[in-house]
């Protein structure tokens, strides 16, 4: 991607984060407020400029939310995009038969109080009497819509001004005190000044011109850093872990588009307690029992669910491995919610550097001209069966089964689909078996006349290639292990891009362990450099108030493999931000590994 291209998405971003802020404070006084209910979520993303459906807020507010934060409102705002133009035509095409441009009063009130979302009789005759102006009871939903948006975008012109009315007033009151800090950085992409003062894109009139950093080319060499080789480590383990407590599952990394993405996992403990938990990556099925030369690195970060007082999220990360690639992390935890979020860093897990020549044949005829699926497709399908049973028990539950359906058709199963596979096909306590799901997609097989995309999105999207082979997939195995918590709660939470869900707390975890270098004539730009006997990582942290671009070059380095593919990468860093220049690990595990990194400031 193309430096121009990642600075106007940046750019994007940033407007957008300043919409989302602008939208919050014309309904909260702080944007540390929550929100407490459906109707505020309702009331805030409709400032936004979303129509939120009953569909839409449920899934953002289920029965066990309490409340949501503005970084949670930020998200849901990334995921749903505001209304258009265009959708609001589309809409109303459909209702339009004749395609004249034109609804009756009369069609227009009985599709919007009996289909959809349902507004009262009374709502419609206010809505249609602002817009029937010359009372002839027939609604130009051209006009209207462009009504519409012109409405939003005044509503957003007034929720800016209101929070720029709002901010003048806080950094009066301020004055001569210490900036707040921002509980949570969103990603690189956007800064701590976009949050305190909304300052983005245009708005510098603040930013002074003494505080923008002048770069020159200069170049810093590190010292080299060696790494022994991976030997067999002697883990840590609880001389007493058989008495403890043990949940599991298991779980995977996969490839959506060029980001990776994993299941993410919540951890509830009802009491205080020492725990001891382990991730490392299983054997693939299908892959015929060979072993790679390198295993995939499989690493954990476990996350507070609210931040502390410092406003961080991070508790502790896997930094303990043994030379089977089992990673390990122990410490006390009090009572509460905890996430667990699996990660690689991108070195070995990596994308196909191409589809095979020939493809396999998944589907035949088969006795009386109906469609069958080949062997070699149900062996995948059985491969695919063990890799979504996550606890193992040789069933798909209806979780398994709906977090499987989310990674293939990205929709959950809705009540009534889940209804007719319990009523179509083999089922055991409630649970799908082998022979079942097998059955189920012989259906859609069945159901496809000779049609195979969607067959292969589902094997696509399960990190198959078109000769069948497993490709583009790490499975993995988390346990964990409680001293004095009997019945914690262990369970799959979603399947997300690890981008957007780890990035600030894998630079958080980088800035905590690492050694911090400031960069050579650069005030408020510092390098800081992880390493452990098995990984390295480097991450700049950028306090200044403008944009630096920086190559940072590893070639030096002995055995070493980067993220980025190259061991030389130039990266733009925003202001008041932080980001991940290199991914370090040996390119070959057996043998030493010496870091040796030069960064240098471009103009």
């Amino acid at each position: 991607m193309s430096g121009k291209r990642q600075s106007n998405q940046a750019t994007d971003d940033r407007e957008m984060i300043l919409e989302c802020k602008a939208a919050y404070l014309s309904v909260f006084d702080d944007i540390k407020d929550e929100i407490d209910s459906k109707e505020k979520l309702v009331q805030v993303l409709q400032q936004a400029g979303r129509n939120p459906t009953s569909r839409t807020i449920s899934k953002y507010w289920k029965k066990s939310t309490d409340n949501l934060s503005f970084d949670d409102f930020v998200d849901i705002c990334r995921k749903e995009p505001p209304t258009s133009v265009d959708d609001l035509m589309k809409a109303f095409r459909k209702i339009d038969l004749n395609g004249d441009g034109f609804l009756s009063v009369e069609e227009l009130m009985k599709v919007l109080t009996t289909k959809g979302e349902k507004m009262s009789r009374s709502e419609v005759e206010k809505m249609i009497n602002e817009v029937d102006e010359d009372g002839n009871g027939k609604l130009d939903y051209g006009e209207f819509c462009n009504m519409v948006m012109s409405t939003t975008e005044e509503c957003k012109r007034k929720s800016l001004k209101m929070m720029e009315r709002k901010e003048r007033k806080k950094k009066k009151a301020d004055k001569g005190k210490t900036e707040l800090q921002t509980r949570h950085k969103f990603n690189e992409s956007f800064t701590k000044d976009d949050i305190e003062t909304g300052q983005m894109g245009s708005r510098r009139s603040l930013i002074s011109i003494d505080d923008l950093p002048k770069p020159s080319p200069r170049a810093r060499k590190d010292k080299p850093k060696a790494s022994p080789s991976v030997k067999s480590t002697r883990l840590s383990e609880p001389q007493n872990l058989k008495e403890w407590t043990h949940v599991t599952s298991k779980g995977a990394f996969f490839f959506e588009e060029e980001e990776i993405v994993t299941h993410l996992y919540s951890l509830e403990i009802p009491d205080d307690t020492n725990v001891y938990i382990t991730i490392q990556p299983t054997e693939i099925p299908g892959g015929g029992g060979v072993k790679p030369r390198n295993t995939v690195d499989t690493m954990l970060y476990l996350l507070r669910s609210r931040p502390d007082e410092n406003g961080k999220y991070l508790v502790t990360f896997t930094e303990q491995r043994d030379s089977n690639g089992k990673y390990v992390l122990r410490c006390d935890l009090p009572a509460g919610k905890y996430q667990l979020i699996p990660f690689t860093t991108g070195c070995r897990f990596k994308q196909r550097a191409s589809q095979p020549k020939k493809e396999a044949k998944i589907i035949e005829n088969g006795k009386d001209e109906t469609i069958v699926i080949t062997k070699a497709f149900r062996k995948a399908l059985e491969d695919i069966f063990h890799i979504c049973d996550l606890d193992g028990n040789g069933y798909l539950s209806r979780d398994e089964f709906n977090w499987f359906n989310m990674r293939t058709s990205g929709e959950e199963i809705a009540d009534d689909e889940w209804q007719v596979v319990e009523e179509r096909v083999e089922l055991k306590d409630g649970e799908i078996t082998l022979n079942g799901f097998i059955q189920l997609n012989e259906m859609e097989a069945e159901d496809s006349e000779g049609d195979t995309d969607d067959l292969w999105m589902t094997l696509s999207s399960m990190g198959f290639n078109k000769a069948l082979i497993i490709d583009e997939l790490c499975t993995y195995k988390i346990d964990v292990y409680t001293e004095n918590c009997d019945d914690a709660e262990f369970k799959v939470t979603g399947i997300e891009s690890l981008a957007e869900k780890v990035e600030a707390e894998v630079c958080q975890s980088v800035i905590d362990k690492g050694k911090a270098t400031p960069v050579k004539g650069m005030k408020d730009l510092v390098m800081y450099t992880y390493t452990s006997g098995t990984r390295a990582a480097i991450v700049f942290d950028n306090k200044s108030r403008s944009t630096v671009k920086m190559k940072v070059d590893c070639t030096k380095s002995k055995n070493c493999v980067s993220h980025r593919g190259d061991l030389e990468y130039v990266m733009d860093i925003s202001s008041h931000s932080t980001m991940v220049a290199h991914h370090i690990l040996p390119e070959d595990d057996s043998s030493e590994w010496v870091l040796h990194c030069t960064d240098t400031v471009l103009k």
